[in-house]
Protein backbone atom coordinates (compact mmCIF):
# COMPACT_ATOMS: atom_id res chain seq x y z
CA UNK A 1 0.00 0.00 0.00
CA UNK A 2 1.58 3.12 -1.42
CA UNK A 3 1.90 5.88 1.81
CA UNK A 4 1.33 9.73 1.11
CA UNK A 5 4.41 12.10 2.65
CA UNK A 6 2.14 13.64 4.92
CA UNK A 7 0.84 10.30 5.97
CA UNK A 8 2.02 9.60 9.89
CA UNK A 9 1.42 6.34 10.04
CA UNK A 10 4.69 5.46 8.22
CA UNK A 11 7.64 4.74 10.08
CA UNK A 12 10.61 6.90 10.26
CA UNK A 13 14.31 5.20 9.28
CA UNK A 14 15.15 6.57 12.51
CA UNK A 15 12.04 4.49 14.17
CA UNK A 16 13.03 1.85 12.90
CA UNK A 17 16.63 1.71 14.03
CA UNK A 18 15.43 3.72 17.88
CA UNK A 19 17.94 5.89 17.15
CA UNK A 20 17.66 9.60 15.66
CA UNK A 21 18.71 10.20 11.93
CA UNK A 22 22.22 12.39 13.10
CA UNK A 23 23.68 9.35 14.68
CA UNK A 24 22.88 6.98 11.64
CA UNK A 25 25.04 9.24 9.64
CA UNK A 26 27.89 9.97 12.17
CA UNK A 27 29.87 6.93 10.82
CA UNK A 28 29.99 8.56 7.33
CA UNK A 29 30.63 11.68 8.68
CA UNK A 30 33.39 10.61 11.00
CA UNK A 31 35.04 8.73 7.92
CA UNK A 32 34.85 11.74 5.50
CA UNK A 33 37.02 13.76 8.62
CA UNK A 34 39.08 10.66 8.00
CA UNK A 35 39.35 11.19 5.17
CA UNK A 36 40.39 14.71 5.15
CA UNK A 37 42.30 14.42 7.18
CA UNK A 38 45.59 12.77 5.36
CA UNK A 39 48.33 13.38 7.55
CA UNK A 40 50.93 12.44 5.20
CA UNK A 41 50.17 14.95 2.58
CA UNK A 42 50.06 17.48 5.54
CA UNK A 43 53.66 16.68 6.73
CA UNK A 44 55.86 15.29 4.41
CA UNK A 45 59.19 16.00 6.43
CA UNK A 46 59.08 12.95 8.45
CA UNK A 47 57.76 10.82 5.66
CA UNK A 48 60.99 11.90 3.43
CA UNK A 49 63.12 10.98 6.96
CA UNK A 50 61.46 7.28 7.39
CA UNK A 51 62.55 6.94 3.42
CA UNK A 52 65.85 8.08 3.98
CA UNK A 53 66.24 6.25 7.33
CA UNK A 54 65.07 3.03 4.98
CA UNK A 55 67.42 3.12 2.79
CA UNK A 56 70.58 4.00 4.76
CA UNK A 57 69.17 0.81 6.61
CA UNK A 58 68.86 -1.66 3.88
CA UNK A 59 72.17 -0.35 2.17
CA UNK A 60 73.67 -0.85 5.71
CA UNK A 61 72.76 -4.79 5.68
CA UNK A 62 73.97 -4.90 2.20
CA UNK A 63 77.41 -3.81 3.06
CA UNK A 64 77.06 -6.61 5.95
CA UNK A 65 75.82 -9.24 3.98
CA UNK A 66 78.35 -8.84 1.53
CA UNK A 67 80.89 -8.53 3.68
CA UNK A 68 79.87 -12.02 5.52
CA UNK A 69 79.58 -13.35 1.85
CA UNK A 70 83.33 -12.22 0.82
CA UNK A 71 84.93 -13.58 3.91
CA UNK A 72 82.91 -17.16 3.77
CA UNK A 73 84.57 -17.30 -0.17
CA UNK A 74 87.68 -16.45 1.27
CA UNK A 75 87.54 -19.19 3.95
CA UNK A 76 86.49 -21.91 0.93
CA UNK A 77 89.20 -20.49 -1.17
CA UNK A 78 91.57 -21.26 1.66
CA UNK A 79 90.80 -25.05 2.05
CA UNK A 80 92.97 -27.89 0.40
CA UNK A 81 91.46 -30.18 -1.28
CA UNK A 82 92.88 -33.46 -1.58
CA UNK A 83 91.75 -36.48 -3.88
CA UNK A 84 90.37 -39.48 -1.94
CA UNK A 85 91.65 -42.67 -3.87
CA UNK A 86 90.32 -45.77 -2.90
Amino acid sequence: MWHSPTDCSTPLISDIYDHPPSISTQGIEVRDELVRRNWASREPGPILVFCIVFVVGVGILALIIQKVVKDRREERAKWEITEIKD
